[in-house]
């Protein structure tokens, strides 16, 4: 897994002329009865390592029109910009990384990642590069958005999620695997998938100490 937080894997991977689309862990489908409690058609959204996942296309099928998709990946971008020009200018892509996003703060009222957080933490300087990458993402939500991250991993390895600093509170979901992704792994892996659902500014402060 260490390869998937290289950024030169994923180019590679994209420029192939023969690449298929790809649904890391879920589809839209499969995410739809959770996410749809904390998204509306009229919110401004971030996809962050976007790849070729149909998934944003699909929400824009079904009046999700304000979309925008971001990828390290040059090649994918331009690939999917262009499959996916009938849906512009709602529906954007930009060749962007997510530690170091060219949007101004409070820019989005949901920022979406399908697995992206757990590739970064596959590459080196991982915790560090998770942070940034989460300190973004924080900094790019409007003040009420919401951050909803799906991983393979359960809380006690996602503590990064929940710091002190971040100003959202935490929820956590479960999702049953998709088969496809079920056939990738081992038969000791968890077959389900966790949705960490961050609220921003909704995390409860503790109480100051008495005087």
């Amino acid at each position: 897994m260490a390869q998937y937080g290289k950024p030169e894997y994923w180019e590679d991977r994209y420029s192939r002329p023969d690449v298929e689309w790809f649904e890391w862990y879920q589809n839209w489908e499969s995410l739809k009865p959770t996410l749809a409690q904390y998204i509306t058609p009229s919110h401004n959204i971030l996809n962050i390592g976007a790849g070729n996942s149909r998934m944003s296309a699909e929400m824009f099928d079904e009046g999700f029109i304000h979309i925008t998709n971001i990828d390290l990946s040059q090649g994918v971008i331009t690939r999917m910009s262009e499959k996916y020009r009938d849906k512009q200018p709602t529906m954007k892509y930009y060749h962007m990384d997510a530690r170091a996003m060219a949007f101004d703060d409070n820019s989005f009222d949901v920022v979406m990642d399908k697995g992206t957080l757990d590739s970064v933490l596959c590459g080196d300087a991982s915790l560090a590069n998770a942070n940034k990458m989460l300190t973004e993402v924080h900094r790019v939500l409007s003040p009420t958005g919401v951050y909803i991250s799906v991983s393979y991993a359960p809380p006690p390895q996602r503590k990064m999620v929940d710091k002190d600093e971040f100003s959202w509170s935490v929820s956590v979901s479960q999702v049953e695997r998709l088969a496809v992704t079920l056939k990738l792994t081992s038969d000791e892996s968890p077959s389900f998938h966790y949705i960490y659902i961050c609220k921003k500014g909704a995390k409860t402060q503790p109480s100051a100490p008495p005087a």
